[in-house]
């Protein structure tokens, strides 16, 4: 017999089916330290000696646990390989930091141009080797989250391995990828600031983004403005007032369907970033609005009006 210590909580999720010879308990504790299974309600240890799958180190900094973890980088699809294969470092030295001689140099070179075309054997490599490049450059340029950017190479190597877009630009399908990664994540870029920093035109990104979307079978949200306000908002220099005004007023225009349905969500985004700086007192041009959400002065003017006319909202001389 045994007191369940206090310092331990009935670990629920673990004690599904679980019943107490003694009392017909059914919560147990898990005391990792003694490697015992206790009754939550009499105290009796129903399992002893249970063997702990951890390591068998510790490490008290982060550093520690890379340098004493002795399993490699988990897989990313972001690189064509997803991370699994060897590198040959590039520089000439052992373990110990002594340079090779000139034989061992040669020997190495060898070995090194081998391991680079074992890594790249097929054609499928060859592409995904191009496109993972590429779209490791837009990520950066774009400044696209990791998570993101895995996604878009996750959808780009589901078309590559499955054959459903041969013959096809690699530089407009990578575009195509991110574009739609974007708009999954609920973090959108326009196909103007993708053609901006990609090799392809934005009429070929969006060729290549509905190929993507009907070979994939993929349901693409809705656009919302708001999710592109705080984007806006960091661009322009605004405060977190602002902002919260702006989302404000984007709700206000949901329930009006006409205000929303058929209009460009930048341009809806801008007129209510531009409402919300003269009411709250943080004036912001309309050039500058525009710059910032890549659209028209002539369009943040004429959804301001739509706004300021429908919502009836009042400004400021």
């Amino acid at each position: 017999m045994s007191s369940r210590p206090d310092r331990k909580q009935p670990d629920r999720a673990k004690s599904a089916g679980f019943t107490c010879p003694e009392c017909g308990g059914r919560e147990v504790v898990q005391d990792i330290e003694k490697g015992e299974r206790i009754c939550a309600t009499c105290g009796l240890v129903v399992s002893e000696h249970r063997i702990d799958t951890g390591p068998e180190w510790r490490a008290f900094t982060s550093d520690e646990k890379d340098a004493r973890s002795r399993a490699g980088a988990p897989t990313n699809y972001a690189i064509h390989d997803k991370g699994l294969s060897t590198m040959i470092d590039w520089r000439d030295h052992d373990s110990q930091g002594k340079r090779f001689t000139a034989k061992k140099r040669s020997e190495i070179y060898r070995l090194r141009k081998w391991q680079i075309r074992t890594r790249v054997h097929s054609s499928v490599d060859r592409n995904l080797a191009q496109a993972m490049s590429e779209l490791d450059r837009l990520s950066s340029q774009l400044g696209l989250t990791k998570g993101i950017k895995e996604l878009a190479a996750l959808l780009y190597r589901k078309l590559i391995v499955r054959r459903l877009a041969r013959s096809r630009s690699i530089d407009a399908m990578v575009g195509a990828a991110i574009y739609a990664a974007c708009r999954l994540r609920q973090a959108p870029r326009s196909l103007e600031e993708i053609a901006r920093h990609s090799r392809v035109s934005r009429k070929k990104i969006g060729q290549h983004y509905r190929l993507l979307v009907e070979k994939l079978k993929l349901r693409m949200p809705i656009s919302d403005p708001a999710n592109y306000v705080p984007r806006f908002i960091t661009q322009l220099s605004l405060p977190g007032k602002v902002q919260q005004k702006v989302l404000e007023i984007l709700e206000m225009a949901k329930e009006n369907r006409t205000l929303v349905t058929g209009r460009d969500p930048r341009g809806l985004a801008a007129a209510a970033i531009y409402i919300a700086s003269i009411l709250m007192d943080h004036r912001v041009t309309q050039r500058d609005i525009a710059m910032a959400a890549g659209v028209t002065e002539v369009t943040v003017r004429n959804r301001y009006k739509e706004l300021v006319q429908k919502l009836n909202i009042t400004m400021a001389p």
